[in-house]
Formats: C-alpha cells, sequence, structure tokens
C-alpha cells in the first residue's frame, strides 16, 4: 500500500543557505524490523532545533507558505560540510500508531498499536523506525503524553546512570527547570541522589522549590558563586550536566568543585586531586565555551549526548529505564508544553521566533 503524507526537511547549501521546507511526499513501505508510524504528535527538543536552524539568522529568514530560508553563518557552514544538499528530515522523537510492519515478528507484534517512537523523522504524516526504538503506550497515556518519552526522560536517567557509572554520589544541573530539569529533580528525590540545580531568574527558583528541590541557585545573582560552592561542598556534587554550552558557565561549575573540594585541605598549587567532571549536552549558547583555569588540574570536561550513551549502556540498562519511564508518564516523566502548533504552521515566522528561542520550560508539541 502506498502512503503518501507531509514531511519537514531541512537542507543546507554550500553557500550557507539553509532551506525547510513541508511539502507532500511518498513514504516507503517498512521491511524487516521497520514499522510505519502515523504520526499523531512530536515535541521540538533543542537537538531538533539543532538541525532545524542551528545558529541560522532566523530574524532575517524569509518567510512563505511551509517554507524558511535563512543565512547560516560561515563557519557552521564549513563545520557542516557534510550534509551540504541533502533534504534531511527532521524531528528525533514523537508518538503516533503503527500502521504498517516489515517481515521481522518483532516489528508485526506492533501492527495496530499506539506507539512512542525515535524515528529521527517526526515532523511528518508518517514515519518509518525500528522496532526497537518503539514502545507502546498504555491505554491511558496520550500521544501528547506520549511524544516525549523518550528523549528527555531517557537523558534524565541517562546522567544518573553516568554518575554512577563515574563514581559520583551528586549532579549539579545547569537550566534545571527545563521539563528535563524538572524530571531530574524528581528522579533525584526518588533516588536520594543529592542535586544542585542552577537556573537563570528567581522564577525559577521559585518553580524547582515548589517541586520540592533544595538547592537551587540563580546564576544571575551577584552571590552565584559563594552559594554554588557552598551547595557543592553540602551535597558533594562533583560532576555537572550543562545544556547551555557556550559562556562561562562550565568554567564556573569546574571552580565551585574545586573550591567546594579544597575546603579543610592544605594548599596545593595543583588544586584538588577529587575527580571533577562536567559534561556539555545542549548548545542553547552556541558561542565559545569560556575556561578561566581556576580549577587545578584534576578536571574533565566533555560533551555527552544519549545515542552514545545508550549504544554502551547495554540492553538491561536500557530495558529497566524503559520500564520506568512507562510506569511513570504521567508523574516522574511528565512534560508540559507551553503551546501546540500544528504541522502545517510550524515554519510561521512568530511560531519559529518563539520556539527558536530556546527559553527554559517553553517547550513546543507539533500534531499532525
Amino acid at each position: 500500500m502506498a502512503y503518501t503524507g507531509k514531511q519537514l526537511t531541512s537542507t543546507l547549501g554550500a553557500d550557507g543557505t539553509l532551506t525547510n521546507t513541508i511539502a507532500e511526499t511518498s513514504f516507503p513501505d517498512p521491511a524487516g524490523r521497520q514499522v510505519l508510524v502515523q504520526m499523531a504528535a512530536a515535541p521540538i527538543n533543542p537537538s531538533d532545533l539543532g538541525l532545524l536552524f542551528a545558529s541560522a539568522d532566523t530574524d532575517g529568514a524569509t518567510y512563505s507558505p511551509g517554507q524558511v530560508v535563512a543565512a547560516m553563518p560561515e563557519a557552521m557552514t564549513r563545520a557542516s560540510a557534510a550534509r551540504h544538499g541533502m533534504a534531511m528530515p527532521v524531528g528525533n522523537e514523537g508518538a503516533g500508531t503503527v500502521v504498517a510492519a516489515g517481515e521481522d515478528p518483532a516489528a508485526q507484534a506492533l501492527v495496530g498499536k499506539r506507539v512512542a517512537c525515535v524515528p529521527g523523522a517526526a515532523y511528518a504524516t508518517y514515519a518509518l523506525c525500528d522496532a526497537g526504538m518503539c514502545m507502546p503506550l498504555p491505554d491511558d497515556v496520550s500521544f501528547a503524553e506520549g511524544a516525549s518519552s523518550f528523549v528527555n526522560p531517557m537523558t534524565a536517567l541517562g546522567f544518573v546512570e553516568t554518575m554512577r557509572a563515574g563514581g559520583f554520589t551528586g549532579i549539579v544541573h545547569a537550566a534545571a527547570a527545563s521539563n528535563l530539569g524538572q524530571m531530574l529533580v524528581r528522579i533525584c528525590a526518588e533516588d536520594g541522589v543529592p542535586l544542585v540545580n542552577i537556573v537563570r531568574s528567581q522564577a525559577q527558583v521559585d518553580l524547582l522549590k515548589g517541586f520540592g528541590a533544595e538547592h537551587v541557585l540563580d546564576m544571575t545573582a551577584p552571590d552565584f558563586m559563594p552559594r554554588l560552592i557552598d551547595a557543592i561542598a553540602e551535597t558533594k556534587a562533583m560532576i555537572g550536566f550543562d545544556p547551555i554550552g557556550g559562556g562561562p558557565l562550565a568554567g564556573q561549575i569546574l571552580t565551585a568543585m574545586n573550591a567546594a573540594a579544597s575546603r579543610g585541605q592544605a594548599f596545593s598549587r595543583y588544586g584538588s586531586s577529587a575527580a571533577k567532571k562536567v559534561c556539555i549536552y545542549g548548545a542553547l549558547d552556541t558561542g565559545p565555551t569560556i575556561l578561566n583555569r581556576s580549577f587545578g588540574l584534576t578536571w574533565d570536561l566533555s560533551g555527552w549526548l544519549l545515542t552514545p550513551f545508550l549504544a554502551a549502556a547495554g540492553a538491561d540498562t536500557i530495558g529497566r529505564m524503559r520500564a520506568r519511564v512507562m510506569a511513570g508518564l504521567k508523574t516522574t516523566f511528565a512534560s508540559h508544553y507551553k503551546a501546540t502548533v500544528a504541522l502545517d504552521d510550524m515554519l510561521g515566522a512568530e511560531v519559529v521566533r518563539d520556539y527558536n528561542a530556546r527559553r527554559t520550560g517553553e517547550k513546543y508539541l507539533v500534531t499532525m
């Protein structure tokens, strides 16, 4: 059976012209372990924005029905040479109904089921997905609730798994008022993991305090650094996760870790020998990461991405994480959306400028 519908694709030209288009297309029949999902809803995550717009000039872009044409900076255009000329589908995750499947029994078992899925092409009427990247939804879970059941929940759980695997016992998390940050607050409370939350306004402090978070620090406050040092000293949180990326925050966290670990210790020109690590997992700020080297020599700064983490985690760990997510979709892993937008309207000028502002806690949901 032939399936046709709409799909959003993003194409970057070698001249830096970025073109995002929603157009009619045909979808191939699934084969092997593939299933074809009739998509119902998909969130706009920061990782999706990285492919959709990256650092393109959306204010100066040209908008027309179903299309945005924007200029990408020269440096980003060069760095993205491998995608030049490719019409890439967008949308990491979503939810819908399996309408067709390949011959593999795992795929056939999903026909007719409502699923959360990770097709990498979710902003579309239909999407092909491997059966292993689909999770059947409980009957009482809506498509909107199931649409965000993979990236943020598995990432938040992945932080805790990474903490334990590295021998750490507490976490520092930046931009912590986000949907993911709220999930991490609930996970750490359930698991007894000390958590230091960094936010960007007093309103966000009040929000997380309302969820029961103990350590919530406003990075714009004049006493941010001494309070961060105190919180890390109290919690012994020596691994941080930073979705901002650019700017001085990663270095500030390492500095605070070093100061906290050095309390009561003899002076060392090399700083504290305690393990200190910050993982950058996003690019809310696309500028340079600034490190003012005031944190000794025993430290680690690295990237963190969900897909490589899962590849190394193993089937048992992934299965345990997925089961916990499905059991807590309405509680621990509940997502909240600022607004819902139809696929056809997703590339409107005002809508793009709003969701591409990447403000904490203002996630959009796309419906098909």
